[in-house]
């Protein structure tokens, strides 16, 4: 029913937690030609995840994002942070089941990532679920309509 926009680029962004994580996708979207915006963090170096969620957040609520990635350590700060924006549903997913649940069921339109607990290449693994799972609407169309304030 419902898929990304694959013609606009994608948001990304982490902190210094996520950093290396980030650099993986970033590989895994330019081989696979996906036109992206990297909102940072650029370095190892200790920031706030705020600092790098709400300009993802932002890009994607807007409109010139089709779609937003996030990570951090837990991915439990870049998630709060992006779900204060009200046309925000980011998805804490650390197992691909989960992603695929957060988009057939929610429509999560940004996926965040807890690169402290996920082994390697699974990272890629949920993106690509994500990414290519699209919203079921019917009943959980009439769920996601409520959650806003």
């Amino acid at each position: 029913m419902n898929t990304f926009d694959l013609t606009k680029p994608i948001a990304i962004g982490c902190d210094h937690a996520g950093f290396d994580c980030k650099e993986e996708l970033i590989s895994l979207l330019e081989g696979e030609s996906r036109s992206f915006k990297d909102y940072g963090t650029f370095s190892k170096d200790s920031v706030d995840y705020p600092d790098f969620a709400h300009p993802v957040a932002n890009a994607v609520e807007s409109g010139e994002a089709s779609f937003g990635i996030l990570l951090c350590g837990s991915a439990n700060g870049v998630a709060i942070t992006a779900n204060k924006h009200q046309g925000i549903r980011a998805a804490l997913c650390w197992e691909v089941e989960i992603a695929e649940l957060a988009r057939k069921h929610n429509d999560a339109n940004i996926v965040c990532i807890p690169a402290r607990f996920i082994s390697d290449g699974d990272a890629e693994k949920i993106l690509d679920v994500f990414m290519n799972t699209a919203f079921e609407g019917g009943r959980h169309a009439n769920r996601v309509e409520k959650i806003s304030c």
